[in-house]
């Protein structure tokens, strides 16, 4: 190492920027950044250029490690970014970072090492090599810039890695973009099938966060929490602006808890237990087929099964060979990988991870902020599917999926009971001509249309807004923290696309007509035009009477009518 490399060395330093729990504000951990250089991207590749790019890795891997190791927080996790490229350097070993961590007291699931999918095609060559190799020896492995790289959904399905990171470009103006959030929500929605914990890189707007959240993102990082900081004594343990901003949250929560008496919290034991005390636990706890197993802080690793320990302990000199300290080890060549889920993600996620999942597991093992909170045994699975299929048949209308009319009442009657607090507006979307639509061109035709339209405003309106369907041809949306004006021209665009829309379910001759031909309700045949949506909205705020709301909506549904455009009133 020249002397040269050693001074750019000794000028670096490390800010770190936290990456806290959605839920809950806590931070989980800290991502390492290089400052105090213009080109961080220019020295790994002068590195790289001299073939010397692992040993400069080394001494700012050593750097970060320590730097981190005064925060004085516990539990808490190091995000360090590696260059791909450091798999083909002529000195690359295995066992350095070990040796770091123990130099400063620390244990090997402290470090989670980020790998990009970005940047050039040498680098993604060897990504997957790197999360082979340092998967193998037992690191955390989190790939950074998700879905702006090549390789996209392959590496999802080989790399195995612990968690990835949704690249800031997705995230930002997440709440106003539909396709983001499709995207998002599906590669989530996979990443927790196949056991993966997802960050949400570049969050920097409340209602980005309240997005992801919805989406179910785990972790969030950026600017709203806070900026990287070079000065450790601002990294704090929870984030008070993150945890005003969930409980402002006002907006109705969709997600189905899972109900705590449905959680067995069997007794775990800590992964430095000693053999003997795993006997003498199976021993005690005789209807237990396994036990959780978790670290210091808490946090769960895995499971033992006591058939796997069984001719160990029920030989004859089982017992005394274990409490031999020279011959007894610590619990880690006997620990399973186990099925498990937050509980933030609800009973629909949890149930639907055990369905796809392939191996054949007895449970589901439930944790809280990654802290192990339980086990779910098969029984309670099938009962909890069981009540959450008779909640879904009663409580959503079974063509569009959405809430039905029991969830509009305590929408309704929740939006009164906050008026003080918020203007709600309430908007009633009926089709127009709807019936000699459906009786000429049957029931399915009429289906679709309805679809058609439930799509366009699952499309149309965000998370903020409670989207249901009444029944038939009418739709109920509920919409808070918007304005007048943002309220009324959302109706509009609905009205006048869904009307373009819904030609094509029409004959080319009543298309180009522009009208159908059919019997009305006395039998006699007219024109009809061709199908179109009215809207009445009512904005309820504190002034609002609830007695006057029924009378003022029937009165207001009449007369929209007779207008291509949404009629509003306040009561």
């Amino acid at each position: 190492m020249t002397k040269n490399w050693s001074e750019i060395i000794e000028k670096l330093d490390y800010a770190f920027q936290p990456i806290i729990h959605t839920h809950t504000g806590k931070i989980f951990a800290v991502e390492a950044l290089l400052r105090n250089t213009d080109n961080i991207n220019a020295i790994f590749d002068s590195a790289f250029d001299e073939d010397i790019l692992y040993e400069v890795d080394l001494l700012l891997r050593e750097k970060a490690i320590e730097k981190f190791s005064l925060i004085k927080i516990e539990n808490l996790k190091l995000f360090y970014n590696l260059d791909n490229r450091i798999i083909y350097s002529k000195n690359f070993s295995s066992g350095n970072t070990r040796k770091i961590l123990k130099k400063f007291n620390l244990c090997k699931n402290t470090i989670c090492f980020e790998l990009s999918e970005k940047g050039s095609q040498i680098e993604q060559n060897a990504l997957s090599t790197m999360i082979q190799t340092y998967k193998k020896n037992g690191y955390c492995i989190a790939i950074d810039d998700f879905g702006i790289g090549v390789s996209g959904l392959k590496l999802l399905y080989f790399s195995e890695a612990n968690v990835i990171k949704l690249d800031r470009f997705f995230i930002t103006n997440i709440q106003n973009d539909s396709k983001k959030k499709l995207f998002c929500s599906s590669i989530i929605e996979m990443a927790h099938i196949m056991g993966m914990k997802v960050v949400a890189e570049g969050v920097e707007e409340i209602n980005e966060y309240y997005t992801c959240k919805d989406i179910g993102v785990d972790f969030i990082q950026g600017y709203l929490v806070q900026k990287a900081t070079i000065n450790i004594k601002e990294i704090k343990p929870i984030y008070n602006n993150i945890v005003e901003i969930i409980q402002n949250d006002k907006r109705l929560n969709n997600t189905q808890s899972i109900d705590d008496k449905y959680i067995d919290l069997i007794q775990a034991l800590n992964i430095n237990t000693s053999l003997h005390d795993l006997f003498v636990y199976f021993k005690d706890h005789s209807k237990n087929a396994f036990v959780p197993i978790v670290d210091d802080f808490q946090n769960l690793i895995g499971v033992i099964y006591e058939v796997d320990i069984k001719k160990i302990s029920y030989s004859k000199y089982g017992l005394s060979l274990a409490k031999n300290k020279n011959i007894a080890s610590n619990l880690k060549k006997y620990i399973k990988d186990v099925l498990s889920v937050e509980i933030s993600w609800g009973i629909d996620k949890a149930l639907d991870m055990f369905n796809h999942n392939s191996k054949d597991y007895s449970g589901i093992f439930i944790t809280q902020s990654n802290k192990y909170k339980g086990f779910i045994d098969l029984n309670s699975l099938l009962t909890l599917s069981h009540k959450r299929n008779i909640e879904i048949a009663t409580n959503q209308n079974p063509l569009t999926k959405l809430p039905g009319n029991q969830q509009i009442e305590k929408y309704i009657h929740k939006s009164f009971k906050n008026k003080d607090k918020e203007t709600t507006y309430m908007l009633y979307f009926d089709f127009n001509d709807f019936k000699p639509f459906n009786d000429y061109y049957g029931f399915r035709q009429g289906d679709r249309a309805i679809i058609i339209f439930s799509e366009l405003i699952q499309k149309k309106y965000d998370n903020n807004s409670f989207i249901a369907h009444i029944g038939g041809d009418d739709f109920f949306i509920g919409i808070k923290n918007k304005t007048f004006e943002e309220v009324f021209s959302l109706a509009n665009e609905t009205l006048v696309e869904f009307k373009e829309s819904v030609k094509n379910l029409y004959s080319q001759v009543d298309k180009k007509n522009g009208f159908l031909i059919a019997e009305d309700r006395f039998k006699v045949k007219r024109k009809f035009k061709l199908l179109s949506t009215s809207c009445a909205f009512i904005s309820i705020n504190k002034k609002s009477n609830e007695a006057n709301f029924d009378f003022t909506l029937s009165l207001l549904k009449k007369h929209s009518k007779k207008y291509t455009m949404p009629l509003c009133a306040t009561i």
